[in-house]
């Protein structure tokens, strides 16, 4: 047998190697698919989510004026009433014989006042024609000034008794949803002191006291002097409520106004917005979550939620490098804006952030990027405001 010469044993086993790989080539599998989203600066409204308690804007307690028993109850407990509506009836006897007394008092001044006028009037001329002293005639205008000043004070009793007897009859100082009855029929109320009867409380605008941390505060402020967010402005700003039922509440609000200080015993800072309540949904007391506008950021980036990966060692994302390859970035992400959220460190803009096919993307391996097309009927990002995180109570 011959001997295969050296150089031509070394090329067939090269064109080997390459049929090889060539065939390994060709029965491998191909990349994953993954779908991307490819990241840009763009504005977003910053907001904080806060704790909030809900306040009637006006409440008045109705309390006995004067002493007397209760006789009547006119309005529906829980019931709407109008300001100046008739609430209870106090027994008027009393009250109504003062004030018949007084008036006849003031009749009684009055005719007196009449008869001392009548005599200054007679006396005058008699003095000129020296038909009567000079003291005499002092004497009448001292006697009509007299009767001036008791009909004076016969009025004043006589409106004092009207008060008094206005009183007995209970009225709503304010339009409002009126409490249950602290009295019933037959009470003697108003002996010593002005007894409690009910309480009115005005639901409509109602509003809402919100904290938020003295840390936020100072952050917030900080930001805004470095020129990394704009201020939304008082008058633009806009407060949206999360119920108890974690239902978004329809009517928008409006901030009022901040604290001046601090609470010592919180470290938290008082704000209180406003909000429309045509149908009483909200009530006085219950808790709600504020979403308050406090600052835009002109050059956010975002990213949907699905696409932040977080672990023990802090959130990442995966990145598609121009040659297809994945490889895993770190983020800071501590705002959410609707369905994304508010990366503000680690991402600069332009680049591909996997969302959907994480199972199949893993950092160092290859992958097939595609557009991501959203979840079906989902609403464009930039229809929310950002929120930042909750402050804590």
């Amino acid at each position: 047998m011959r001997s295969v010469p050296r150089c031509t044993a070394v090329a067939l086993l090269t064109l080997l190697s390459a049929c090889g790989e060539k065939a390994a080539e060709q029965n491998a599998p191909p990349p994953p698919t993954v779908a991307v989203v490819t990241v840009a600066p763009r504005a977003v409204t910053l907001s904080s989510e806060l704790p909030g308690r809900t306040e009637a804007s006006r409440i008045a307690e109705v309390r006995a004026r004067t002493a007397g028993i209760v006789l009547q109850r006119l309005y529906k407990e829980g019931g709407d009433v109008k300001a100046g509506e008739v609430l209870f009836r106090i027994d008027p006897a009393q009250f109504q014989a003062s004030f018949d007394s007084a008036q006849a008092a003031v009749a009684k001044a009055e005719a007196n006042l009449a008869q001392a006028d009548l005599k200054v009037k007679r006396y005058k001329p008699l003095l000129a024609a020296q038909a009567v002293s000079q003291q005499e005639y002092d004497d009448a205008v001292t006697a009509q000034k007299q009767a001036a000043a008791d009909l004076a004070t016969t009025r004043a009793a006589r409106t004092n008794a009207g008060l008094t007897l206005g009183y007995a009859t209970v009225t709503s100082p304010i339009a409002g949803r009126v409490s249950r009855a602290l009295v019933t029929e037959g009470a003697l109320v108003g002996q010593g002191e002005a007894t409690p009867m009910a309480t009115v409380q005005q639901l409509d605008p109602i509003y809402v006291t919100i904290t938020q941390s003295s840390a936020d505060v100072l952050k917030l402020q900080r930001a805004l002097a470095d020129g990394k967010l704009k201020s939304a402005g008082k008058d633009q700003a806009r407060v949206t409520l999360v119920t108890e039922d974690g239902q978004t509440y329809p009517q928008s609000g409006k901030l009022l106004f901040s604290d001046v200080s601090v609470d010592e015993s919180t470290g938290s800072v008082s704000m209180r917005a406003e909000f429309p309540n045509p149908n009483r949904i909200l009530l006085p007391g219950m808790y709600v979550r504020a979403r308050l506008e406090q600052g835009v950021n002109d050059a956010a980036i975002t990213v949907p939620q699905q696409a932040i990966v977080r672990t023990n060692e802090g959130s990442s994302v995966l990145v598609v490098g121009a040659d297809n390859k994945v490889v895993s970035q770190p983020v800071v992400a501590n705002a959410n804006e609707g369905s994304n959220w508010v990366v503000s460190s680690g991402l600069k803009g332009g680049e591909r952030i996997v969302v959907e096919g994480f199972q199949k993307a893993k950092p160092g391996a290859t992958v097939n990027p595609q557009p991501w097309k959203g979840p079906v009927g989902a609403q464009p990002a930039a229809a929310a405001p950002a929120s930042a995180p909750a402050a804590t109570k």
